[in-house]
């Protein structure tokens, strides 16, 4: 494997947004219940974690349960919200250990009381960490986040709106605006994911589904990007 820290570095691929799709689409072709994709899509989320660490990139985003995905059958619904809270339990003793920062985006006030203690558990016990800052899209929408920028603007009662402005009241505000976006499982869009942060982003489809993903994905996604002539509308 080529040197991808090095190549990350030299075009400063800082933040990875990932639309983690293809679960249930794997587990149907293996003729295995949907479940076991999406337990499948936790390991390849650990895995692109770790190569986020090896490859020196400092934040990455994934898209694990928006908005619209309320719409889905119930039973799949509520295995979605056990498969987070089971995850976090298990594996926050070891993101800790190697010093990820944990931390949501979306509306995570609509989530069950116990969801939402174990969701502010696992950002309170990592808030310190100094690695890989990984963001959880969680009850998230990109429409419903800037609805919800442009209340807290107004409560605000901000007159000069600029971009700005609006920037700092999304649930992003913290971290930069993702250099790459990654949609695995070949589908040709956005899905309401990151709108107004991706208007200058890097998109990379790949046709693997997201259980697929590995450590070499990310690296040739890397390798991808560091090709690519950003121009931000120059």
């Amino acid at each position: 494997m080529e040197d991808i820290k090095k190549i990350a570095e030299d075009c400063a691929l800082k933040h990875v947004a990932i639309i983690m799709d293809g679960n249930r689409r794997w587990a149907k072709e293996r003729n295995l219940p949907s479940a076991v994709g999406h337990k499948k899509g936790v390991d390849s989320l650990k895995a692109a974690m770790r190569a986020c660490d090896d490859f020196g990139i400092k934040y990455l985003t994934v898209y694990a349960f928006s908005t619209e995905n309320w719409n889905r059958k119930p039973e799949e619904v509520n295995f979605l919200m056990d498969l987070l809270a089971q995850t976090l339990k298990n594996e926050l003793k070891e993101m800790h250990e190697n010093n990820v920062v944990i931390s949501f985006i979306g509306d995570t006030k609509k989530l069950s009381p116990k969801l939402q203690e174990i969701l502010e558990n696992s950002v309170e016990t990592t808030k310190n960490n100094t690695g890989v800052n990984l963001q959880i899209a969680f009850n998230y929408g990109a429409r419903d986040e800037i609805v919800h920028a442009v209340k807290e603007i107004i409560e605000c009662g901000e007159q000069n709106i600029t971009e700005e402005t609006i920037s700092k009241h999304l649930y992003t505000r913290n971290i930069p605006d993702p250099d790459l976006l990654i949609r695995t499982g070949g589908e040709m869009r956005i899905s309401n994911y990151l709108l107004w942060q991706i208007a200058y982003s890097e998109i990379i489809v790949l046709k693997k589904f997201w259980p697929e993903f590995d450590k070499q994905a990310l690296a040739d996604c890397v390798i991808e990007y560091a090709r690519r002539n950003r121009r931000f509308g120059v």
